[in-house]
């Protein structure tokens, strides 16, 4: 009976930086070689970090490709190694993997179903492989397969028919809620049909709007769970095998249990936030905190992501501020110990209404005065950003970037909305999760009718449906794509229905304005969902 060791390395690579993603896989393949592992797998184009777009359009790409590849080949001595990268060919350019052991090329792969739809583009750059990918190793048959093709029958039947017992797939998959879930039945589903176990690696981080949450596993050919790797975090999961007339049997190991959906949800919005702050260098960040549950939230997912030294926020009262809002928003700052400062945007506000009081003669008050406040703090918000080097972080949900409540240039200005994809409904969930671990939210923050405070005594839904209301008709308009009629025909008042979609379609000029943010949902505004800002598509279709 033949037995091995075959280490899964969940890796965190930055889009890019092929030198230092290779510095990283050696480190990581070293590791694995000095805890007694036979084989080690990384993900799916690891050494470009996913997705790299553009850049896989570079002249050398090519160059530096093949220099990390030489590296690789030079440290697998002793080892077997299974990798993701970008193979420039003369058939054209392929999403590939790579086997090397004992500095020699064993087998080179091009992914087989390249997927092209939501936040996936991969027709735009690569070509499509046909070939099935087994290697011999000390004597056994085992597959490579690369993150799409484990979704659909062919790969692995090719796979099978070529002798293969043991399907190794690498991954780039990136989280939405429930995603693990939808992964590991989709496992079952492919051991069955192959008749062999698969050991499955996921990168794991964030990548701008994307975030990547790990969930590495083995499923045995019977269907069960036998490993499975954290989702937050990079780690060498180390799982142990037995073999025996070709059968391939995984030891239990350490099985991770899986997050509940809030939990999960909350530590992805933590590593989006973190590794874009990160990634990109900046040396904290800086937030309006209103008393409001939108900045409540953010700021303690900014703290959880960055540490309470990195971060900062900033009150901007004006007269229509409560003293509620002025004293939860101090107590949320204590209680976290973050860097706080009261600035009143009152004489900037006088300032302005003066300098536009000739133009403005004659006209009535309306939302102009309001967006003047909220941009009065954009501009505070932008100066303590470029003084300090701070990100600026907007707190904006998705029920609010949907129907365009909020302000081009006011608290829309910034570079990350960590709740870009976070219904109101969640908001307010995830503030109740987050006060469970420890308490940092105010009770009446949470219990309060939400407001923006632009106008005396203003509450959202003056001019919004409820938002239990208004999160149903989104989700069912923005993520399922349903017509106004469907939705009407669902129970929905048509007045609200009709309002709702019309909000959402004459506000995509903002949203192609505003920050990326982190994606959790199958359909969030970014790279999910490409509507043309000039179109007369009717709404009721």
């Amino acid at each position: 009976m033949a037995s091995a060791r075959i280490a899964l390395a969940q890796m965190n690579p930055v889009v890019g930086d092929i030198d230092g993603n290779t510095d990283k896989l050696v480190s990581m393949l070293e590791r694995a070689r000095n805890e007694g592992a036979d084989i080690v797998v990384f993900p799916e184009l690891v050494l470009t970090g996913y997705p790299p777009e553009d850049l896989l359009l570079r002249p050398s790409l090519e160059l530096r490709i093949e220099r990390a590849l030489k590296r690789i080949e030079q440290a697998s001595q002793g080892i077997c190694v299974v990798l993701g990268f970008p193979a420039v060919r003369a058939g054209g350019l392929f999403n590939a993997a790579a086997v090397f052991e004992d500095r020699r090329l064993l087998l080179e792969y091009h992914k087989h179903v390249l997927p092209n739809y939501q936040v996936f583009d991969e027709m735009r750059y690569f070509t499509k492989g046909d070939d099935p990918a087994v290697f011999e190793w000390r004597g056994h048959n085992i597959a490579v397969s690369i993150c799409e093709d484990i979704w659909h029958e062919g790969p692995m039947a090719m796979a099978r028919a070529a002798g293969a017992r043991l399907m190794l797939n690498i991954n780039a998959s990136p989280y939405h809620i429930g995603k693990q879930q939808e992964r590991e039945h989709n496992l079952s589903q492919r051991v069955q049909q192959g008749d062999m176990p698969i050991a499955y690696v996921n990168m794991v981080g964030g990548q701008d709007e994307l975030v990547f949450d790990g969930g590495s596993c083995v499923m045995s050919a019977e269907g069960e769970i036998c490993y499975r790797a954290d989702d937050s975090s990079e780690q060498l999961l180390l799982t142990d095998w037995t073999c025996k007339e070709d059968l391939w049997v995984p030891a239990l190991g350490h099985r991770e249990p899986l997050a509940s959906e809030l939990a999960s949800m909350y530590q992805q919005l933590v590593t989006g936030v973190k590794d874009y702050v990160n990634k990109n260098g900046f040396r904290g960040v800086v937030l309006g905190l209103s008393g409001g549950i939108d900045s409540a939230l953010t700021l303690a997912i900014a703290v959880d992501a960055l540490g309470a030294d990195r971060v900062e926020a900033v009150m901007m009262p004006f007269r229509y501020t409560s003293s509620m809002s002025l004293e939860d928003a101090e107590q949320e700052a204590k209680t976290l110990g973050v860097g706080y400062r009261v600035l009143s945007i009152e004489p900037i506000y006088d300032a302005f209404m003066a300098t536009l009081s000739e133009s403005f003669e004659g006209t009535e008050v309306d939302t102009t005065e309001q967006n003047i406040q909220a941009r009065a703090r954009g501009v505070l918000l932008m100066a303590l950003s470029n003084k300090k080097g701070y990100l600026v972080l907007t707190t904006g949900n998705k029920s609010e970037m949907a129907v365009g409540y909020s302000t081009l240039y006011g608290d829309m200005a910034g570079g990350f909305d960590v709740l870009k994809d976070v219904s109101k409904a969640r908001v307010f969930a995830l503030s109740r999760y987050r006060n469970e671990v420890s308490p940092v939210i105010p009770q009446r923050v949470i219990d309060r009718p939400p407001s923006a405070e632009l106008a005396p005594d203003q509450k959202d839904e003056d001019n919004l449906p409820p938002y239990e209301v208004l999160d149903q008709i989104l989700e069912l308009y923005v993520e399922k794509d349903e017509s106004a009629e469907a939705i009407i025909a669902r129970g929905f008042e048509r007045e609200d229905v009709l309002r709702v979609i019309r909000l959402v379609d004459i506000n995509e000029y903002k949203r192609r304005q505003a920050p990326i943010g982190t994606r959790i949902t199958l359909r969030g505004f970014g790279r999910d969902r490409r509507y043309p800002i000039t179109n007369r598509w009717t709404m009721g279709d």
